[in-house]
């Protein structure tokens, strides 16, 4: 297991810049219009590279836009970034803590385990030092870089709907709890999703923890530097949701984005990785699957 922080400052990363690899991991809903490979090359990270979450993941199932990628796929990605088995990673985004957590478990899940996000992302650099323009130097690696699959990071649509079968023969006293990032409103509901045709809603016996509940913008004086609450603050959040954190969590969301800050803010807080796993396929998938039993309340189930 990675004996480096999960979490570190924008002054570590400049401290440490010549001794880790640095990827841009943004990624925003399309309906923003966001485009964020144009955004990395206006300002980035000196010698960051771009991980566009949108082209590296499983591309032979186009209805899911975020699986994992194959590991052969993932490995090959990394030779282009230049990242070794070896390197420590950091990966950061432009929201402050959102989709370099993504990448943080994706890693993980590649069994790359020397990675750490930038708390407060580029917003936070951007404070204090200097940004850099343009395409990244071309990289090199000597030695190719082999992916390893950790299984046990990772659930799928089968896992989910025998786990659900346990928590409803049990009232929700056995299995495994799913614990949802969506904003409440689609978790109840009330809203849509953004995506056309997929109902809103939520699993049976899912509890509701919106992935900007353990998030905040501390600073008054610059808004736009979102961080990670500390895990006294992280583990009131879930506990006061109705999650046990003795107990095993499922983490879901709409496509597996934000799933993966609720996972990494377990990890903060100081919860067990081995009692953690992330949906991949998420709501997307769920929804997607006409068999799939869909609650539609005002309250956790």
């Amino acid at each position: 297991m990675s004996t480096v922080d999960k979490l570190v400052s924008a002054s570590w990363v400049h401290d440490n810049l010549n001794k880790v690899k640095v990827l841009d991991c943004s990624w925003y809903l399309p309906f923003m219009k966001r485009n964020t490979k144009e955004e990395f090359l206006t300002a980035h990270i000196p010698g960051a590279q771009f991980f566009d979450i949108d082209a590296i993941k499983d591309l032979s199932k186009p209805d899911l836009p975020h699986m994992l990628p194959p590991r052969t796929s993932f490995g090959l990605s990394m030779d282009r970034f230049g990242i070794s088995n070896d390197d420590h990673v950091v990966v950061y985004d432009t929201a402050g803590v959102g989709p370099a957590c993504r990448v943080f478990w994706t890693f993980r899940a590649m069994s790359h385990d020397k990675v750490s996000v930038l708390n407060g992302g580029l917003p936070a650099w951007a404070l204090k030092y200097e940004t850099e323009s343009g395409e990244p130097h071309e990289a090199c690696v000597e030695k190719k870089y082999e992916a390893h699959n950790v299984d046990s990071l990772v659930c799928d649509y089968t896992a989910v709907v025998k786990n659900i079968g346990e928590l409803k023969a049990s009232s929700g006293a056995q299995g495994k709890q799913i614990v949802d990032a969506r904003p409440n409103d689609r978790f109840t509901g009330k809203a849509p999703e953004f995506r056309p045709g997929l109902s809103s809603g939520h699993m049976p016996h899912a509890i509701s923890v919106p992935f900007t509940e353990v998030t905040e913008s501390a600073d008054p004086e610059h808004p736009q530097v979102v961080t990670l609450k500390s895990p006294k603050d992280i583990r009131s959040v879930f506990t006061a949701a109705g999650v046990d954190l003795d107990r095993p969590i499922i983490t879901t969301c709409g496509s597996g984005i934000t799933a993966s800050v609720l996972y990494f803010a377990l990890l903060h807080a100081g919860v067990n990785e081995q009692t953690i796993t992330l949906y991949d396929g998420s709501w997307t998938e769920y929804a997607l699957n006409p068999y799939s039993e869909i609650v539609k309340d005002s309250r956790n189930d």
